[in-house]
């Protein structure tokens, strides 16, 4: 620990990281490629609203097609791989810049920032807002991610933040 400073601790940090929320994609990916019926049904259940609480004033919201259903999660699949190759290549640029001069570390934050942003779009926007408020995730108890979804936003946005400062000298 003699020979590292603070600030190199620092670009570390951040690199190691990111590399978390890159593995915490893999496995995502992982997941929705190798058990593909069990993370659609979940998606197929939450669209439809059939296990929410039955109330007539938003049963107009349920999309029960599930040509509609492999659609959406798809595009969620596709959002999932896009953030984490991004995540990915953002470790590696900023790794790769660890000991440049502070600007060009900070360029380097770019594609992290980018994955970072659309893996906050999937788990706040997708779950937690469309999923919760829309679609009445939350009255679901077979399924129900609203907690699951915060966890990783309680992640990804503070670490957005700590990416983005630029405290690095």
């Amino acid at each position: 620990m003699k020979g590292l400073t603070t600030n190199q601790l620092v670009r570390y940090s951040k690199v190691i990281l990111m590399a978390y929320i890159s593995f915490f994609g893999l496995l995502v990916m992982y997941s929705n490629f190798s058990d593909y019926p069990s993370n659609y049904e979940y998606v197929g259940h939450i669209l439809s609203m059939d296990t929410t609480q039955i109330n007539e004033n938003i049963r107009y919201r349920a999309i029960t097609s599930p040509t509609l259903h492999h659609r959406i999660y798809w595009l969620i699949i596709t959002l999932e791989v896009i953030y984490t190759v991004c995540c990915l290549l953002g470790t590696y640029h900023l790794y790769r810049k660890i000991n440049d001069c502070p600007d060009t570390f900070h360029e380097a934050k770019k594609f992290s920032i980018i994955g970072l942003l659309i893996a906050m779009f999937v788990y706040y926007i997708c779950l937690q807002t469309i999923g919760v408020e829309w679609f009445d995730m939350d009255t679901s108890q077979a399924w129900n991610a609203k907690d699951w979804a915060r966890h990783i936003v309680d992640f990804l946005f503070p670490l957005l933040i700590y990416i983005v400062m630029k405290v690095e000298r």
